[in-house]
């Protein structure tokens, strides 16, 4: 094998996402449910005889120095492996939307290279060298739909039913670091349970991030308002700018600002690079993930 094509990075959105904390060292625990939808970066991986790492951005400009390229040497360095590769990149998702894109990039570049090196480290090792790169690795590679807790380590799978989705990204992106350092942040929510969750999945709780990121972009207030103008229930994925709703029905999105990126989405039963690394006790299965 000397090359990985069209390899799928789905977005995430968090159907309610709590902080319940804050531990001593600054990280704030939460709680929430991560759900993949059909909204996919796709990376393509060529073997390099050498141990060089390189990365070539098909529509977007990346960082030199991203989430992709920190993933492949720290796979090389926690292995010893000498092989390198050359990774073409076509970004979708946006940036600062609180979709997760950077965070799947990363879990979906160290299963593609744990295949394509043939290292053959499991699901379990290769999340735990994710968390070093961010919270929300481990769970892309997992792979399945998960009640998420702590610092986003602790990753209990669960099953959802299938449902569409709007998503709709404003212009502006927000800063994770900005939303979660504000002052007025609420930290104190009660901890819920997954059996509260499963009674009222698509509208359970709330996003306790969203009314500082309101306060800071009056594009999540638009958007905001735009999607509840036609009935639905918006709320703020993730530390935002993106905005979603559930679909119970067709809407007529024709109208939707200019400036706004607006996709129905469907949400995924399972990574489709899941089978891409031996088990660790959860599933293996597979799904449509097509890259726009």
């Amino acid at each position: 094998m000397t090359a990985l094509l069209d390899v799928p990075a789905p977005a995430k959105l968090n159907l309610f996402l709590h902080i319940t904390g804050r531990r001593s060292d600054g990280y704030h625990l939460l709680q929430s449910v991560f759900m993949l939808i059909d909204w996919c970066d796709s990376l393509d991986f060529e073997l390099r005889p050498t141990s060089a790492i390189s990365r070539e951005d098909l529509t977007t400009a990346l960082p030199d120095d991203d989430l992709i390229v920190r993933a492949a040497r720290l796979l090389q360095t926690h292995t010893g492996c000498t092989h390198g590769a050359h990774i073409r990149v076509r970004k979708s998702i946006p940036a600062q939307a609180g979709m997760g894109g950077g965070s799947s990039d990363a879990a979906s570049t160290l299963l593609a290279l744990n295949r394509l090196w043939k290292l053959e480290l499991d699901r379990t090792s290769l999340a735990r060298l994710g968390l070093q790169l961010g919270a929300d690795v481990p769970f892309f590679v997992h792979g399945d739909n998960a009640w998420v807790e702590g610092v986003g380590e602790r990753i209990t799978p669960i099953s959802l039913p299938p449902a569409r989705f709007v998503v709709v990204k404003p212009p502006s992106g927000l800063e994770t670091a900005r939303i979660f350092s504000d002052p007025l942040l609420k930290r104190d929510t009660e901890p819920a349970t997954i059996y509260g969750f499963a009674a009222n999945t698509f509208g359970f709780g709330r996003n306790d991030l969203q009314a500082v990121a309101q306060r800071l972009s009056p594009d999540v207030n638009q958007a905001l308002a735009w999607l509840s103008d036609k009935g639905l229930q918006p709320r703020m994925t993730g530390s935002g700018s993106a905005v979603f709703a559930h679909l119970p029905h067709e809407v007529d999105f024709s109208d939707a600002p200019a400036a706004f990126e607006v996709r129905v989405c469907s949400n995924v039963g399972v990574h489709p690079l899941q089978g891409w690394a031996s088990g660790n006790g959860l599933s293996v299965g597979s799904a449509n993930c097509q890259p726009v």
